[in-house]
């Protein structure tokens, strides 16, 4: 996994990494994953980058055979702790998989000047999946930190990063971004 170029103007998103989601069955620790979202987090803040978290907090209205009667409990879309959001992150709260149909997303990003966005999150073939797709067609270089995103199924988490990820970005690991960003200053 290599990161080939880091742009200037980047933007680090973060999706569903919220107390209702991380407290899920996944194919790789949450608690991981939130671990070195954060660390990346705070990476792209110390060099005065967008730093967005995204959380959902409802769900599309289209029928699936997976629909159930699920009541999300009251503390279901918090951001989880370990994340370590600050005051000065930019929040988007979206009621769908992707994070940028019917958000403000892509506004926040073009008035950023952001030509990149760098995605981690939950889960790797829904959430991350869908806004990078979003992100591509908009002409935005999307990066993946492959180690800081997991699925609740291992082998569409794998897919994903194998099949899906190369074709619409780069796929590195947070270490990679993080040394890339630190090389940037």
């Amino acid at each position: 996994m290599a990161l080939t170029q880091l742009d200037p103007n980047a933007a680090f998103i973060a999706i569903d990494l919220q107390k209702g989601i991380v407290g899920l069955p996944t194919a790789h620790p949450a608690s991981e994953i939130v671990k070195r979202a954060a660390r990346l987090a705070q990476a792209f803040r110390q060099r005065g980058l967008p730093v967005i978290l995204v959380n959902v907090a409802g769900r599309a209205p289209g029928r699936t055979d997976a629909t159930s009667n699920f009541t999300f409990p009251p503390d279901w879309a918090e951001l989880a702790p370990d994340l370590g959001a600050q005051p000065g992150d930019i929040r988007v709260t979206k009621l769908q998989v992707g994070a940028f149909y019917g958000t403000s997303l892509e506004l926040i990003l073009r008035r950023c000047g952001i030509t990149q966005v760098v995605l981690a999150g939950i889960s790797t073939s829904f959430g991350v999946e869908s806004t990078a797709r979003v992100a591509y067609d908009q002409g935005y270089n999307v990066v993946f930190a492959a180690d800081a995103m997991t699925d609740r199924d291992p082998v569409c988490h794998q897919h994903c990063l194998e099949k899906i990820f190369p074709r619409i970005g780069q796929v590195a690991t947070s270490d990679t971004i993080v040394a890339a960003l630190a090389a940037s200053t």
